[in-house]
């Protein structure tokens, strides 16, 4: 019996890297690669016209990069950064979209962020809400829990 209670923690915790996680993880994945695709072109081709924008898009680029690892990745400290990255993205999406709608001569060529991630279909603004519930279902277990 002490072997099925060992066991609760990690089962009633769970492996961020299975079932819907999977999916979460590609999604962050392809997010990642279209924003360095995207940031790429426009940096190379046209900085000048929109430094701002563009810049903001490596960052986003960036973000979504370090949380697809940090979500891959197993441990608390990993876990700790796929919280601080998906925040931050998060916070990124609403503010960046928030002054985009409100001042568009900030921003005169969309970034990821601009308008809510209206240019990914608002994927950018719902991920890391998803992002964040997940990692709240599934923390990593405690060393020496035995509860």
């Amino acid at each position: 019996m002490s072997d099925v209670r060992s066991a609760q923690p990690e089962v009633r915790q769970g492996r961020r890297m299975s079932g819907i996680g999977r999916v979460l993880v590609a999604v962050y994945g392809v997010l990642a690669l279209a924003a360095i695709g995207r940031s790429f072109v426009q940096i190379a081709s046209k900085f000048d016209e929109a430094p701002l924008a563009y810049a903001l898009s490596a960052l986003a680029a960036l973000v979504y990069v370090v949380a697809t690892v940090a979500l891959i990745r197993p441990g608390r400290a990993w876990y700790r950064v796929a919280w601080a990255t998906i925040a931050f993205e998060f916070t990124g999406v609403v503010v960046i979209g928030a002054l985009s709608v409100a001042f568009p001569a900030l921003f005169p060529h969309d970034t990821v962020w601009s308008w809510f991630g209206r240019g990914y279909l608002f994927i950018p603004l719902v991920l890391p809400v998803l992002g964040m519930w997940w990692l709240a279902r599934h923390r990593p277990a405690v060393e020496g829990d035995a509860s």
